[in-house]
Order: structure tokens, then sequence, then C-alpha cells
């Protein structure tokens, strides 16, 4: 297999949020934003794969800022680790309000999609090497974060975690 940069799989989104994306409180739906932050962690996961990709999770969702009626939305997604058939896009959310020049993030997310073949079958993807102090600071942290997964999903024993057993030990 092949081996891509994070910044190859760097993606970037702007949206406005319109009348029609938002609640009754004239702040941005969760479910609006989910799905801009599923496509853009997708499209994340198929530049660094180069194969079709499903969305296997989403964890660690925050939601620290109501985004208003009017503002810039922008949504930053890198991948962070590949692991066999599977690949952590973190995704990370700013928004903007151009009257008061205001930038803050307000959102941030792990998914984890799967590449998968023309029968829906997982497939090998290219490994990822990280770049930046950050990107490998992500990139060593992503095993422990799968390994939450797994666990948390009852497809991995905590014994069988070399994470959780230096936690415990």
């Amino acid at each position: 297999m092949a081996t891509k940069t994070v910044s190859e799989t760097f993606t970037t989104r702007t949206e406005l949020v319109l009348p029609n994306d938002t609640n009754t409180l004239g702040n941005l739906m969760g479910g609006r934003l989910m799905h801009w932050m599923d496509i853009i962690t997708a499209i994340c996961a198929q530049k660094a794969s180069n194969r079709i990709v499903v969305t296997a999770s989403v964890d660690f969702v925050e939601f620290k800022s109501a985004i208003k009626l009017g503002e810039i939305v922008v949504l930053e997604g890198k991948v962070t680790r590949a692991f066999t058939s599977s690949m952590e896009v973190r995704v990370d959310v700013w928004a903007e309000n151009l009257q008061t020049g205001d930038k803050r993030k307000s959102n941030s997310a792990y998914f984890t999609f799967v590449a998968v073949d023309q029968n829906g079958n997982p497939i090998p993807v290219n490994q990822i090497t990280p770049e930046t102090d950050e990107d490998k600071e992500l990139y060593n942290s992503a095993q422990s974060r799968r390994e939450l997964r797994l666990l948390l999903a009852g497809r991995m024993k905590a014994e069988d975690s070399d994470s959780w057993k230096k936690l415990l030990s």
C-alpha cells in the first residue's frame, strides 16, 4: 500500500447559516452540522485511501458554542491515522460573525471510516504519515481512541487492550 501525508488529506468547507438550517432559537441545528461534518470527513478519508468509504462511527463530538443564523461555518478535517481498512478523521468547526469579526471554535469530533470494495467488503487502505508535532500527537493517541471505541462497542475486552493495561497497572 502507498503512504499519504496528513496534509494530503486536509479538507476545508465553508457554509453560511441560513434560516432553513436553524432551530426556533435561531441556532444552527446539530443534525445539519453533523451532516456537513460527515461529508467533509468522508472526503478526507477518500483522499487518504483512494477508495469508497463508509462511516463506521462518530465519537467525542463536542458542542462548545452555538452557531447563529447568518454566521459563517468553517469545517477543517484531516485523517489522523489509518489502520488496516479503517481511518480516524478529526474535524474542527469554527464559527465566524462577519459583522463583529468574532471567530471561535464551536465543535470538534472524530469520525471513523472503513474503505470498502464494490460489494461493501472492507479493503486495505494507505498508511498515513504525520508531519507536524500536532499530527504526531494525534497519530500516537489514535490507537487509544480506537481501542476505546472497540471496548465501548463490545468488540474488544479490556484485558486485550494495551492502552487499558497501562492505565490499570
